[in-house]
């Protein structure tokens, strides 16, 4: 729903239970949803005579909000306002008022409308936003809750009748869980000004307040540089062979790699200090992950003798009965309290893949004795210098890990072969060795410390098998009987039975995750149903069906999308979108079925969508409406292979394909192939943009980046391109195209031509199975076409 400013509905109140139905006009409106919130006749208009009041000593947290607002509609909307100071609210001007409830300018808007902020009502991070005609009041019963409050404010505004105005609303709101987290890797040096738009323009703007950063030995060293050294051999080593983790001797199962971290590359000591600070700024604290025991490659790489298994080709287990692990673990963990300051920091211990019996120095030791003295050691260093610590708990429980020893195998099974026995049916030859179970409940209970955070990964239902891999709410429990506060770590918007298992007071918030590196393309592509489910869930006690949150993401991926690029499709600033005339090219009817896709309730004549529009052939049904090419695969498919030749003939700064796929393809998360993300994404064919010249550029296809299934048959969502329905009106069949907007980075160049062409046999991730038959349906282009001199 486009946030139109001049909305007349009724009104919508927002009642505090936990799911119930919302107005069309307001569900999408904020989000998190708000606690309550009821939405009015009125709106604010801004101009250039709206201005932010700031008492005459602004505190430096109400300055900042204006400058954050003034930032953002400059940014977003090419529009300026003023920050003026008074003592008094001036009276009959359009003034926004910001601040938390000691500012003495909102004292006096709360008193005079009788609107009831303190520090405890709502609470913490809590805040009221009131729009009306006059006025936008941002009042937050602490700093953190005028922020969020803003935060809200940003979603209302929008331009999309010509002005820029903000809906009238009246929120309270306040967050249903104090831990609300993401869980990702550093970003590299190349992605770092992406890693601010994510940290403003995404977790802020959601209401996150906590960020896990795995840091690795990405940040430079100066105690121990070949650290670093090391982690880039390793991560080169990962990549120019194509792998995602190496494996032991006899194929011994290791620990994920994680070498996408930092991109495979190092940041300077600068770079990270700059972006803990700027997190700060936004209300997010940074806990830096830094592996130790398990997935320890980066301390590992260069320090061979201090390895589990010394022979392994790249070690990722570190000898917890060698001081000397300790030494260089610390040093790491020295350097990074240093530059990152951290209230906390996460020290990994999940998945401990050690063979027992081969270390020299451990083989007569008890694992969980190894494991509970490694965590102290780890507690005790971190404790002394004030810094607080969570971990991953999997071998704290014995309902995960199973007790005594485990057994792993060489053995590549499939299914539901999980004993020695099968595994041997699979491979005769399979090495079979013993790993560590978890730790006693009674050694638990007696030795870990009770303040360490736990973050839960096994909290979803799984199937028992022969009594060890447990799930689901009996995890949660259990971590709660034994004294710990928990977090759910890999988080995901459709965990089972949340409403109920979130009032233990144990569980203090969740973090999904991003098991890849951190670029736009992985969250963007990726993350956004959970991303935003999980923002929703642990703000707000207004929770939709999973159909609606799909919904929900889908009407607001294109906002993401402008935000996370940091850049505006040319469409949106005025310039003259023409549409070509793709008649002569057409190959298709609306009877005609492309594979499953069916074009019989095409509407014909202007499309426009925001300022984006396209013609399509209003005929009958036996005429031609659209180009098809084939995507060939698995089955058989009676369409070309490309359609060649679409002219152009001009200077252009963008064009337009409105586009759909017939059926869905496949969309693998980006962590399936780590030294290729792209190709997690079908590629379903591209578009060849021919150049006066000769030159070509190509532009890839690929699902669920820049095109979908017609009928939208699947969860997915289009993180590069607008959804536009174009069925006729009195249909209720769904008919989904979508507009993809290529920017032209040859200005001034004519564009003569344009190629179509589908793949032929793309493979998935791994697995080299070859896509199913499909086809690209290409109803429209259109072109942003060149300034004229005076048209503005």
């Amino acid at each position: 729903m486009g946030l139109i400013g001049r909305i007349v509905i009724s009104v919508v109140i927002f009642s505090l239970v936990s799911h119930l139905c919302f107005a069309d006009s307001a569900k999408h409106l904020i989000f998190p949803i708000p606690q309550e919130m009821r939405v009015t006749a009125e709106s604010f208009l801004i101009t250039d005579q709206t201005v932010i009041v700031l008492p005459p000593k602004p505190s430096l947290h109400d300055t900042l909000l204006a400058q954050f607002l003034t930032s953002e509609l400059v940014d977003r909307f090419g529009f300026a306002i003023k920050t003026t100071y008074a003592s008094r609210i001036p009276a009959s001007r359009s003034v926004i008022i910001m601040g938390s409830f000691s500012n003495p300018l909102v004292k006096q808007f709360c008193k005079k409308n009788k609107i009831k902020i303190t520090a405890s009502d709502p609470g913490p991070e809590g805040y009221i936003l009131y729009i009306d005609s006059d006025t936008i009041l941002v009042a937050g019963s602490d700093e953190a809750g005028a922020f969020y409050g803003l935060q809200s404010l940003r979603q209302i505004i929008n331009k999309d009748t010509g002005t820029l105005l903000a809906t009238g609303v009246q929120v309270r709101d306040w967050p249903y869980k104090p831990f609300r987290g993401l869980r990702i890797y550093v970003p590299g040096k190349d992605n770092l000004q992406f890693f601010k738009r994510f940290l403003r323009d995404f977790m802020a703007m959601y209401k996150y307040n906590k960020v896990i950063l795995e840091m690795n030995a990405v940040m430079r060293f100066d105690k121990h540089p070949e650290l670093n050294a090391g982690a880039i051999e390793f991560a080169k080593d990962m990549t120019y062979t194509r792998r995602d983790r190496p494996k032991g001797p006899h194929g011994v199962i290791q620990d994920s790699a994680h070498y996408d971290a930092g991109d495979g590359g190092l940041l300077e000591k600068q770079d990270v200090a700059e972006f803990v600070q700027y997190a700060r700024m936004n209300n997010i604290e940074v806990i830096p992950e830094i592996p130790s025991l398990t997935h320890s490659y980066y301390l590992l790489a260069r320090h061979r003798e201090l390895a589990e298994i010394q022979d392994a080709e790249w070690p990722d287990t570190y000898c917890p009965s060698n001081p000397k692990s300790y030494e260089l673990l610390f040093d790491v963990l020295d350097e990074y309290i240093e530059v990152m300051n951290p209230k906390m920091i996460n020290i990994g211990h999940d998945e401990w893949r050690m063979p027992v019996g081969v270390c020299p120095r451990c083989k007569d030791k008890n694992c969980a004795d190894l494991f509970v003295e490694d965590v102290n050691k780890i507690y005790n260093h971190l404790t002394k210098k004030g810094v607080k610590v969570a971990m991953w708990g999997d071998h704290l429980m014995e309902e995960v890990r199973g007790k005594g020893l485990n057994w792993g195998s060489s053995a590549i099974f499939p299914g539901d072969v999980w004993t020695e026995e099968k595994a041997r049916l699979v491979d005769p030859n399979a090495y079979i060795y013993n790993l560590p179970g978890g730790v006693p409940e009674e050694k638990v209970r007696q030795s870990i410390p009770k303040d360490i955070l736990i973050l839960n990964w096994f909290w979803s239902k799984t199937q028992e098998i022969e009594g060890v891999w447990g799930g689901g709410e009996k995890n949660d429990i259990k971590l709660q009987d034994m004294g710990f506060k928990q977090v759910y770590g890999n988080f995901e918007a459709n965990i089972q039975n949340w409403a109920e298992r979130s009032k233990r007071y144990s569980i203090l918030g969740g973090a999904p995750s991003l098991w890849s590196a951190t670029t736009e393309f992985n969250l963007g592509k990726d993350q956004m149903i959970d991303f935003l489910g999980c923002a929703n869930l642990l703000w707000s006690t207004h929770w939709p069906e999973r159909a609606e949150l799909v919904e929900i993401v889908r009407s607001r991926i294109s906002q993401i999308h402008s935000y996370l690029s940091g850049k505006t499709d040319p469409s949106c600033d005025g310039d003259p979108v023409v549409p070509v005339d793709l008649t002569q090219y057409f190959n298709v009817a609306r009877h005609d079925q492309i594979i499953s896709a069916d074009l019989s309730n095409l509407r014909g004549g202007a499309i426009t969508v925001g300022k984006k529009k396209f013609n399509i052939v209003d005929v009958n049904s036996d005429v031609k409406c659209a180009i098809a090419v084939a995507v060939k695969g698995r089955g058989v498919v009676s369409l070309p292979a490309e359609a060649s030749g679409i002219k152009i003939g001009k200077d252009v700064t963008s064009l337009i394909f409105l586009h759909a796929c017939s059926k869905p393809a496949r969309n693998f998360l980006t962590y399936s192939l780590l030294y290729n993300f792209p190709d997690t994404a079908d590629l379903l064919g591209w578009y060849e943009i021919v150049y006066e010249d000769g030159f070509i550029e190509t532009v890839p296809i690929r699902y669920g980046v820049n095109i979908l299934e017609w009928d939208q048959s699947s969860e997915n969502y289009c993180y590069a391109a607008q959804r536009i329905h174009c069925a006729k009106e009195n249909s209720d069949k769904p008919l989904y195209f979508y507009a993809y907007e290529w920017t032209n980075a040859r200005l001034g160049k004519k564009i003569e031509q344009i190629n179509l062409k589908g793949t032929t046999d793309f493979k998935a991730p791994k697995t080299g199975e070859v896509i199913e038959s499909n086809a690209i349906v290409l109803l429209a282009i259109s072109t942003v076409d060149k300034r004229g001199v005076a048209s503005k």
